[in-house]
């Protein structure tokens, strides 16, 4: 299972939450792209080398990198703004590609609520930006992972599929979140079963819909056994990030929910399951 660092964002640095992590038995992980914790062009060369150093000396790896949608729109109607959120996801493709990271994930981008733009437009605005960015993942030897979050115009995993099927390339899959499924209603072990030869990589943690989190496993409505038996079915636990997100007791949390996890049916592996305080 891969652990995300998100718990970290605010307090620690991509390496500072690896070391911790690896020094408590963990070894794959997402880094989520945010500053301060992990933001390319603040990196320094001797700080790249320190987290390479860091995974090799520990047999760990970082298996993605969440490029992140908030400041970014590869759909904007301005190409300058799309010429902006290339740049930016390009120097995550170097980093990527500088700490042999396999997945990219990004945001589709959104749309303006009130007088929108036509979903053509904005599809056309998006495969203008895919243009440039899928070969510079191809280069460096990652792909791009589209996200479904709320927020963007392909909230839905049957908009997402959409994108991904007309783009028809190896390059561009998806990563399902099962939080932000069940966030918007829809049902992700159906959506995963229905879907899961486009998506190589899912997120876990739990949420309500009333309020829309990244919770731990059993206070939401997600069904997690059910979910277990279309992991295992599907794409499988090593494949699965963990990524509730909760930055008191953060290693505690992480364990509990392994527990959880395996209490639910699921064959969580080597994750560590003992309980540590943060």
């Amino acid at each position: 299972m891969i652990i995300n660092t998100f718990s970290y964002l605010w307090e620690a640095s991509a390496l500072e939450a690896i070391t911790e992590l690896v020094d408590n038995g963990y070894s794959v992980f997402e880094v989520p792209i945010s500053s301060p914790h992990c933001w390319p062009v603040e990196i320094s060369s001797s700080d790249r080398s320190d987290v390479r150093a860091t995974l090799a000396g520990a047999g760990a790896e970082i298996r993605s990198l969440n490029a992140g949608g908030y400041d970014l729109n590869l759909a904007s109607p301005a190409a300058s703004m799309r010429s902006k959120s290339i740049e930016h996801i390009t120097s995550v493709i170097d980093l990527a590609a500088e700490w042999n990271v396999r997945e990219i994930i990004i945001s589709p981008g959104t749309r303006r609520p009130m007088i929108s733009p036509t979903l053509d437009q904005v599809h056309g605005w998006l495969y203008e930006s895919l243009d440039v960015l899928i070969p510079r993942a191809k280069q460096a030897g990652t792909r791009l992972l589209f996200e479904n979050t709320p927020y963007c115009f392909t909230p839905t995993i049957e908009t997402l599929a959409h994108v991904v099927r007309t783009v028809n390339d190896d390059a561009l899959k998806i990563v399902y979140d099962v939080a932000n499924a069940a966030y918007i209603g829809e049902d992700p072990v159906a959506a995963l079963r229905e879907y899961h030869e486009l998506i190589p990589l899912v997120h876990i943690s739990d949420t309500g819909t009333d309020t829309w989190g990244h919770d731990p496993i059993g206070t939401g409505v997600i069904d997690w056994r059910a979910l277990g038996q279309a992991v295992a079915e599907t794409l499988g636990v090593d494949n699965v990030v963990l990524e509730v997100i909760r930055d008191e007791n953060t290693l505690e949390e992480f364990a509990a929910a392994v527990r959880d996890l395996g209490a639910a049916g699921w064959n969580v592996g080597s994750a560590r399951t003992e309980e540590v305080a943060r």
